[in-house]
C-alpha cells in the first residue's frame, strides 16, 4: 500500500520461487477418531466460558504434563466413537480439496495395537498398548482415502508393546497395518516413526526414552518401511512444541537437535515437523503466555509466529537433512483442539496467511488438524456442515496452482501471495489479504480478471459470503458454485477484515505454464 495511491500488481515481472506438491493442502483424521478415543472436549461441553479470558480452563499443568493416551480425568477430553468414513457429505466435502494426503495419526497412533483378524475385538489391548485398532477401521480408512483422492500418511505404535527384551522397535505391528493396507486395496505414500517424538514422554513411549533410542529406532525403522513398502517416504522427526513458547518447563521435552543428533545418523526422505502459534484456552493453565486472543487474531505478529517456527525447522533440516523436502504434517491455530474462533472466518486469515506464507518458502506438503474434528476442524464432525476454513481452503484447491511466484513483499496489513493458476497455462492466481479491520485498501490491476472475495457480517461469526453472497451447501449437500465476478482492469478495493483472490487466466507467459 502506498501513501500516493494503490499499490500496482506487476504480474509480468513476478518470478517463480518455488513449487509445491500437487497434494500442498492436505489434512489430518486423528487415529483418536479412527479407533473412538478420548479427543478434546467441544467448549459448549465444558465448564467454561465460551470465548472468555485465558484463565478458563478446567485442568491444571500438572494434569496436562501427566496426562497419557487413555486418560480422561483432566475435564478436556471427551470419549469419541469411532469415526463412520463412509459419510456421503464427508466424502464429498473430502473429494473436493482432492487430490490430498490424509494423515492418520496423533499421540493414539503411538500405542495403538492392530488386531489383525476377523474375530471381534478384544475388550482390551494387550499389555503395552493403549487402544485398539481394527480390521474393519483401517479398511474404512482405505476406502475413504480411494474414495476422495486422498494418499494416506500414517506413524506406528512405539510403546512398550512393540518392544523386544532389549527395548528396541520391533516392526511385526508395522507390518500387518502395511500387509493389510495392501489387502484391502490401498498403499501407504509416507510415514512417520511416531508421532512427536520432542513430546515422547507425553506420548507412550517408555520411561526414559532419548536420542540414542530414537536414533537406533528410525534406523531400524527405515530399513523395514524400504524393504516392506518400497514406494513409501521415510517422514520425520515430526517434531513439535519448539520455537515458540508453548511448552512448560514442568512437561518432560526432548529437543529435535538432541534428536537428530544421535547415532546411528539418521535418514529421512521427506523432513516434517508440527506447528501451533499458541496453546488453545483449555490449556490455558499451562500458562497465559502461550494462548492467543480473538484480538490478536490478524496481528502482525501473531502471523509471522508460522514464519519464525519455519525458521527454526529449517535451520535443523539444512543441518541434518540437507536438501530434503520439508512438509508441515500438523498444524492449526492452537493446540489442545483450536480456540473457540477457529470455527469463524476469523481464523480464515490466519488459515490463508499460513498457506501462502510457506508455500513461498519452500513448504512442499501442508497438513491441517483436522478434517472433522474439534474447533480446529474444517468441517463440523455433528452436522458435517463447512466452516469458514472449509470455504477458503475450497478455494485455495480450485486457483492456486504448484507453481509459486514472488508477488513483492507483504506489507503491514495487507499480505500479497501468488502462484499460478491451477489448470490454466499462463495464467496467474493472487491472493490479497486485507487485515486492517476498518481500511479499504486499493490495488491497480494490469488486466481483467475474476474476483472471488470472502468477508463476513460478523468476523467471529459462523457464515461467510463469496462476493456479497452467503456460502452454503445446496438441499441435498450438494456444493454450490463458486463462481467469481468478472473486474476490468484499473482499481480493486479491497474491503476491511476481507480475502480476496484475483484469478488472471491469460497473463501469457511461459514461467507458470
Amino acid at each position: 500500500m502506498s501513501d500516493n495511491g494503490p499499490l500496482s500488481v506487476e504480474l509480468s515481472s513476478m518470478r517463480q520461487v518455488a513449487t509445491v506438491d500437487e497434494r500442498f493442502q492436505s489434512y489430518n483424521i486423528e487415529m483418536a477418531e479412527v479407533i473412538g478415543g478420548d479427543f478434546w472436549k467441544p467448549y459448549d461441553e465444558m465448564d467454561v466460558s465460551r470465548g472468555s479470558s485465558a484463565d478458563v480452563a478446567s485442568t491444571s499443568a500438572q494434569g496436562v504434563a501427566d496426562f497419557q493416551i487413555g486418560d480422561a480425568d483432566t475435564g478436556m477430553f471427551q470419549a469419541r466413537p469411532p469415526v463412520d468414513l463412509s459419510r456421503r457429505r464427508l466424502r464429498a466435502l473430502a473429494a473436493a480439496l482432492g487430490p490430498a494426503y490424509v494423515r492418520v495419526s496423533g499421540t493414539w497412533a503411538n500405542s495403538v495395537w492392530f488386531h489383525d483378524s476377523g474375530d471381534p475385538a478384544p475388550e482390551r489391548p494387550p499389555d503395552g498398548f493403549q487402544g485398539i485398532l481394527t480390521r474393519k477401521q483401517w479398511a474404512g480408512v482405505v476406502a475413504f482415502a480411494e474414495a476422495v483422492d486422498a494418499k494416506i500418511v500414517t506413524s506406528f505404535a512405539i510403546s512398550q508393546g512393540v518392544r523386544d527384551a532389549s527395548g528396541v522397535w520391533t516392526a511385526d505391528q508395522a507390518k500387518r497395518i502395511l500387509d493389510y493396507t495392501k489387502a484391502a486395496g490401498g498403499s501407504i505414500a509416507a510415514a512417520e516413526l511416531f508421532n512427536e517424538p520432542t513430546l515422547a514422554a507425553m506420548g507412550g513411549a517408555p520411561r526414559g526414552y532419548d536420542a540414542s533410542m530414537f536414533a537406533r529406532d528410525e534406523a531400524v525403522f527405515r530399513s523395514f518401511l524400504k524393504k516392506a513398502a518400497p514406494g513409501a517416504l521415510a517422514v520425520g522427526p515430526g517434531s513439535a512444541g519448539e520455537g515458540v513458547d508453548l511448552i512448560p518447563e514442568s512437561m518432560p521435552m526432548l529437543t529435535s537437535e538432541h534428536l537428530l543428533s544421535g547415532s546411528p545418523r539418521i535418514t529421512f526422505d521427506v523432513f516434517s515437523y508440527h506447528f501451533y502459534g499458541a496453546v488453545s484456552q483449555r490449556c490455558a493453565s499451562l500458562g497465559a503466555e502461550m494462548t492467543t486472543t480473538a484480538g490478536a487474531a490478524l496481528s502482525e505478529e501473531w502471523l509471522s509466529r508460522t514464519e519464525h517456527v519455519f525458521a527454526f525447522y529449517e535451520r535443523l533440516r539444512d543441518r541434518f537433512q540437507p536438501g530434503k523436502p520439508i512438509w508441515l504434517t500438523e498444524t492449526a491455530d492452537a493446540a489442545c483442539g483450536g480456540n473457540p474462533w477457529a470455527v469463524t472466518f476469523l481464523d480464515s486469515f490466519r488459515y490463508l496467511d499460513q498457506l501462502g506464507r510457506l508455500a513461498r518458502r519452500g513448504v512442499s506438503v501442508y497438513m491441517h488438524n483436522t478434517l472433522a474434528s474439534s474447533e480446529y476442524g474444517l468441517i463440523d464432525q455433528s452436522t458435517l456442515i463447512p466452516r469458514p476454513n472449509y470455504w477458503a481452503a475450497l478455494l485455495w484447491r480450485r486457483l492456486m496452482g504448484e507453481v509459486v511466484l514472488d508477488a513483492g513483499p507483504s506489507q503491514s496489513g495487507l499480505h500479497l501471495y501468488a502462484h499460478s493458476l491451477l489448470d490454466r497455462p499462463g495464467g496467474v492466481a493472487l491472493l490479497a489479504i486485507n487485515l486492517d479491520r476498518t481500511t479499504t485498501v486499493t490495488l491497480e490491476s494490469p488486466m481483467p480478471a475474476d474476483r472471488f472475495t470472502l468477508t463476513a457480517r460478523v468476523l467471529e461469526g459462523a457464515e461467510v459470503q463469496l462476493n456479497g453472497h452467503d456460502l452454503a451447501l445446496g438441499p441435498n449437500g450438494e456444493l454450490p458454485d463458486l463462481e467469481g465476478v468478472r473486474i476490468r482492469a484499473g482499481r480493486v478495493e479491497l474491503a476491511p477484515a476481507s480475502i480476496t483472490f484475483l484469478a488472471f487466466p491469460d497473463v501469457g507467459y511461459g514461467s507458470v505454464a
